[in-house]
Parts: structure tokens; C-alpha cells; sequence
């Protein structure tokens, strides 16, 4: 998302800039094309047409988006509310949208006005591209081509996700992340992955997220394990993961 500039107090960046110079219909024939590859509930593009409430705010938000440029503020402001009243989808008419946004289910999905979406990006229920300041200008995160946002995220302030990285479900997301990576947790730990994605599909596989600070709790404790060996002192048990890693011990009470 290089080289951008200003179209009418808009951030344009080159995705951006296709996406204006390409008709409604070719759009909304993408829209449902991408629609069918990545939802296995989707059998007809018919069925997408008419029931997928997430595209039906991304058609609008086109038209909202093209009123916003032409200055027309009001009625492009209304037409997003329309558009939210009947999808459960709020996108500012402000914001910045590349080609092929895939919005699963869609209810309670918030774009902020100075937010940018590249292409092929993939956003679940209940995500947040919100912003942390009541000053002007840019407030609300970039997020570069197919990144995919897992169901309840919040993405907060002026930040940049890096392409191909997946953010994983409920995570707040505050800082910067890197291309290539996986976030978790709340604030969101940035993992980066030990080998670069290469596959043509977007990563989906929201089951395959790292228990950071799981894994560096059974690292503290193997490591306390070893010096009270060393120390003989065994006073008390300490709690461990089994197999399967559930923990265990008796330290828990539930």
C-alpha cells in the first residue's frame, strides 16, 4: 500500500485507485466469486446475490463512498446508516476499501472514516477497525492485502497489519504488525511465523493459534522445577499441562 496520495481529503492508494475505475457490476461479480471461495456454506452465486448481508454493505458502501468523494457528505452519511440498519454492517463512507473484502456474517463489523483495507482481506462478525483519538486526521488502522480478522477482534488507532498476517478471535490489537504474522491475545501478541505463508488461499485455520503466554508459563515452571531439583526443596506441587495440554494440579479451584 505504497505511493498513495489525496483524491478529495481521501487517502487513494493504487489498490484504491483500480477499484474507482472499475464498474459497480465487475465489483459485485468479484465480490461473490471471492464469496463462494472462501464461505463452504455458499452453494450458488444466487444465494450469495440475495442473502449475504456482508456484500450488501460493501455494494452500498460503494455508492456511499463514490457520494463522499463528490463532497456529498450528508447523503452519503445517510446512506451508510441505511446500510447499517439493514446489514448490522457500519462502514464510514470515508474509509478506504480494496477490491474482493470478504465480510463473513457480517452483524457488528465497525469501519472507521480514516480506516484502509487492501484487497482480498477477510473480516468475521463483531470486528472492530476503530480509532483512539479525538483529534483529526488518520485515526484508524491500514490493513494490507489478504489479511483475515478473526470473529470479535478490535484493531485500534493509526496502526499498519502486514499482508498475510492473521489476527485470531477477541484479540485487541493495538501496535503495528508485521507482514507474515499471527496475532493473539489481550493486548494482541504478534508471533511471527517461523516459515513465510507461500499458499494461493487465504490462512483460515483460526484453530491454529500459539498459547503465548501458556507456553511461557510451562516454561517458567519447568525451569523452577529444575532448580528445586537442584536445590532438593519440593514443598509444594506445582500445576503442569498433561498430554494433550490441559493444565492440571491442584492449585485450581473451580
Amino acid at each position: 500500500m505504497e505511493n498513495a496520495y489525496t483524491l478529495n481529503n481521501t487517502t487513494v492508494t493504487p489498490n484504491l485507485e483500480k477499484t474507482l475505475k472499475t464498474g459497480l457490476l465487475t465489483l459485485i461479480n468479484e465480490d461473490i466469486r471471492c464469496a463462494l471461495q472462501r464461505d463452504p456454506a455458499a452453494r450458488s452465486g444466487m444465494e450469495v446475490f440475495l442473502n449475504y448481508s456482508g456484500l450488501h454493505a460493501i455494494w452500498v458502501y460503494r455508492v456511499s463512498h463514490w457520494l463522499w468523494q463528490k463532497k456529498t457528505y450528508f447523503l452519503a452519511r445517510w446512506l451508510s446508516q441505511f446500510a447499517r440498519w439493514i446489514t448490522g454492517v457500519e462502514i464510514h463512507p470515508g474509509a478506504s476499501i480494496g477490491r474482493r473484502l470478504f465480510i463473513d456474517h457480517g452483524m457488528g463489523v465497525v469501519i472507521g472514516e480514516t480506516a484502509e483495507v487492501g484487497s482480498d482481506v477477510t473480516l468475521y462478525h463483531g470486528v472492530t477497525l476503530g480509532g483512539v483519538s479525538l483529534e483529526k486526521g488518520k485515526r484508524h488502522p491500514t490493513l494490507e492485502d489478504r489479511v483475515v480478522v478473526g470473529a470479535g477482534a478490535k484493531i485500534l488507532g493509526a496502526i499498519k497489519i502486514g499482508e498475510s498476517s492473521r489476527i485470531g478471535a477477541n484479540a485487541v490489537v493495538v501496535k503495528d504488525v508485521p507482514p507474515n504474522s499471527v496475532v493473539v491475545g489481550i493486548p494482541g501478541q504478534v508471533v511471527k511465523r517461523a516459515h513465510q505463508y507461500m499458499e494461493d488461499n487465504l490462512d483460515l485455520h483460526h484453530d491454529h493459534l500459539p498459547d503465548t503466554l501458556g507456553m511461557a508459563m510451562q516454561e517458567v515452571l519447568t525451569r523452577l522445577d529444575y532448580l528445586e531439583g537442584k536445590l532438593h526443596v519440593h514443598d509444594a506441587p506445582h500445576i503442569h499441562t498433561d498430554a494433550q495440554g490441559n493444565w492440571e494440579g491442584t492449585d485450581f479451584s473451580i
